[in-house]
């Protein structure tokens, strides 16, 4: 089959590999129909990611079709659609039963699919723990409304839950990319009074005003005014930092107002410094961490229902065999990418 593989540091590979076989009675085999391209799938081709594995294959943001399962796997049957979580987990451990399952003791627990095992920019994939991995996607939801709920829909729907968002609160977003966008549809949500997005990118905050008219939208030199006259309690009542620079990590915590919540939501490539003398009595709330990805089953609802709508956000569609084309317009973030689908045959 053909797969995307991280060959080493900054090599990327279209290649042939063997079909996956299961290898553990919880394990499904899954065809892919739709993947997509993530930015800490950059992260990897560029060495900030050190727990990813040369030779894997990568891309965890993917749906499919369910071609064969292991003997424990008892939540779907050959020929179910279904969306993949980024993150593999036992469900058993004390994490996984609390609701921590970024964090699953398992050797496969956390983010393995496309970082430590092979990932799914791919025709096939194995998947660990598939009672927990893959989730049925509703009859009437399609594949491209299905792509992001396993990763980036499951990450804003974590980010909002965990925000501690009250319906009088002004919500500072800081970042309009792909997760950003996803944190936004999430947040809304939960109707806060006041949602401002701050992004450095003309196109990016246009996207924004187009499609999300009652949300304030703001760029970063002017991001700390627009907050002081939206707010009324000197900043905002709740930050999240999804852009991942460190300009934005100083940004939100002075955007905040005294006892805010600033959750992030970002990944950085380098280690962030907080000045805490110059914060002290400001009394913040910090929030940190990768998605808790276990509540596909709501995402899948709430798409099912018209809450939840990411289709806007792809922009680009290439087959597998033209992945290399996509990656480069991904990165470079030429013509207006927002996201790229990858179609399977």
């Amino acid at each position: 089959m053909l797969a995307y593989t991280y060959k080493s540091h900054g090599v990327f590979e279209l290649m042939q590999k063997d079909k996956p076989q299961i290898l553990d009675s919880k394990d499904a085999i899954v065809r892919i129909t739709m993947s997509s391209i993530c930015s800490s799938d950059i992260h990897i081709k560029h060495g900030f990611v050190s727990k990813a594995v040369p030779g894997i294959t990568v891309g965890h943001e993917m749906v499919g079709v369910v071609e064969e399962t292991g003997a424990d796997v008892k939540n779907v049957k050959k020929g179910d659609r279904v969306t993949v979580n980024v993150e593999t987990f036992c469900g058993e451990c004390f994490f996984c039963k609390n609701g921590y399952v970024n964090n699953c003791t398992d050797k496969n627990g956390g983010w393995a699919l496309g970082c430590r095992i092979d990932g799914g920019q791919a025709e096939y994939i194995r998947v660990p723990f598939a009672n927990q991995g893959l989730n049925k996607i509703p009859d009437t939801v399609c594949d491209e409304q299905a792509l992001f709920v396993g990763d980036i829909l499951a990450t804003g729907f974590w980010a909002a839950r965990i925000c501690e968002i009250k319906e009088d609160d002004t919500v500072l977003i800081i970042g309009a990319g792909p997760t950003g966008i996803c944190t936004l549809l999430c947040v809304m949500l939960k109707n806060p009074k006041k949602i401002i997005v701050c992004e450095k990118d003309k196109t990016r905050r246009d996207f924004v005003e187009k499609h999300y008219p009652n949300v304030i939208v703001t760029e970063p030199e002017n991001c700390i005014k627009t907050v002081n006259m939206e707010s009324e309690h000197r900043g905002a009542d709740v930050v999240l930092e999804v852009a991942g620079s460190e300009d934005t990590f100083k940004m939100a915590y002075l955007a905040a107002r005294p006892n805010a919540v600033v959750t992030i939501v970002a990944l950085y490539d380098k280690p962030m410094i907080l000045p805490l003398p110059d914060m002290y009595g400001k009394n913040l709330t910090f929030k940190t961490g990768g998605v808790d990805g276990c509540d596909c089953d709501e995402i899948l609802s709430l798409i099912e229902q018209g809450k939840i709508d990411t289709t806007p956000l792809i922009t680009h569609k290439y087959s597998l065999q033209n992945i290399e084309k996509a990656y480069e317009i991904f990165e470079k973030r030429q013509e207006n990418v927002i996201k790229i689908a990858i179609v399977n045959p």
